[in-house]
């Protein structure tokens, strides 16, 4: 199994830091050169040695890992990653770590690619001291690039991401809205700055004035809206919704994602947002089923028939009972795992499919760190 992080020292000192480390961290494979390799007593057994020049490792090790732990300077680190950066939503973490061992060094990727929350935790286990420069990290407040990452959130784009961000560690006015999602986004430790304010609805957050703006919300936002929000505007979708879908053996792909996407834009919902798919424990075979939430990454959620006649339905049918052992599939799925007490939509048919919709309360499993 590949490991997620790679350690490269090319000194002896640093190859003993570099072997401790490695001892500590899970998930890291050492590097070490091969010149001084033979100077260290590894009785851990841990470590490869590489005798090729650094330059030629580093662009294997640098697509290969989500992190990189180099052991030597800053300099020398910049010189050699410099060619090999593509896009900071794909770069690995890189840290540095000096020959002593006294300083743990964000070097690249700080927000998206996890280099800030590495450089705490290797700096813990080596008992050195953590180098932040990132703006948000220095300022204690949250960074925007990374809002709600522990959840799952998903920006709408990166092409507002920078304007946004600047906007905040710059003490400018930004407006904060969030309709929907889990509301324990704040990091432990940050703070929100007086700058900062928290809107309660769209029509309150319009009104306000706000040099930008970030919206966390579960609707693709109309043309209008959009418009009027401006440019420096970061929408994020959190993972909120669940699609309960029943639907005739045999039913494929394609159909049920026509199903799927005409719904959700009748209803302005945003595709981004969909949390999983839900459904009766017979259809855990159906292959457009499985070939639907393979294509957009979704789960599979299955209920018993003794599951789903739990939950008391509107119109119970009795010829989905003959098939399922239920009086309802989509809409006491969607309930059952969204957790949800009603339906943002009530069973619709539609060809071979049924679907309804429900929105997971979050604000009922969990307390506001942000208030």
């Amino acid at each position: 199994m590949a490991k997620r992080y790679a350690a490269v020292a090319i000194t002896a000192n640093g190859i003993r830091l570099a072997l401790r480390l490695g001892e500590r961290l899970a998930d890291t494979e050492v590097f070490c050169c091969a010149k001084y390799s033979g100077n260290v007593q590894d009785a851990t057994g841990h470590g490869q040695v590489f005798a090729e020049p650094v330059k030629e490792l580093l662009p294997k090790l640098f697509r290969q890992y989500e992190g990189l732990i180099l052991f030597f300077s800053l300099g020398a680190a910049v010189r050699l990653i410099a060619p090999l950066l593509a896009d900071k939503r794909t770069d690995p973490a890189v840290i540095v770590i000096d020959e002593r061992g006294e300083h743990v060094i964000s070097m690249l990727s700080g927000h998206l690619g996890g280099a800030n929350r590495l450089t705490r935790q290797v700096a813990q286990l080596m008992d050195s001291h953590p180098v932040i420069t990132t703006a948000s990290d220095v300022q204690g407040i949250f960074a925007v690039d990374l809002l709600g990452s522990e959840f799952g959130w998903r920006a709408e784009g990166f092409a507002t991401m920078k304007t946004v961000s600047a906007a905040l560690v710059n003490g400018e006015a930004v407006a904060f809205l969030q309709e929907s999602g889990e509301r324990g986004w704040l990091p432990p430790g940050a703070v929100l700055p007086e700058h900062v304010r928290l809107c309660g609805s769209m029509a309150e957050l319009q009104e306000a004035p706000f040099s930008a703006a970030v919206v966390v919300t579960d609707r693709q936002l109309p043309e209008p809206e959009a418009a009027a929000l401006g440019e420096r505007t970061v929408v994020y979708h959190p993972r909120s919704l669940v699609l309960g879908l029943g639907c005739n053996r045999g039913t494929t792909q394609e159909g049920l994602e026509a199903v799927v996407l005409d719904t959700l834009a009748e209803l302005g919902l945003s595709l981004l947002s969909v949390r999983n798919v839900a459904t009766a424990a017979i259809k855990g075979d159906e292959p457009g089923l499985l070939g639907l939430c393979a294509k957009y990454g979704w789960e599979l959620a299955l209920f018993s028939p003794e599951q789903l006649n739990t939950v008391a339905v509107e119109r119970p049918s009795e010829i989905v009972f003959k098939a399922t052992g239920a009086y309802g599939v989509c809409e006491p799925a969607a309930l059952l795992s969204s957790g949800a007490r009603d339906l943002v939509l009530k069973k619709k048919k539609s060809g071979n499919a049924t679907i309804a919709v429900a929105r997971v309360s979050f604000a009922e499993k969990e307390g506001n760190r942000n208030e």
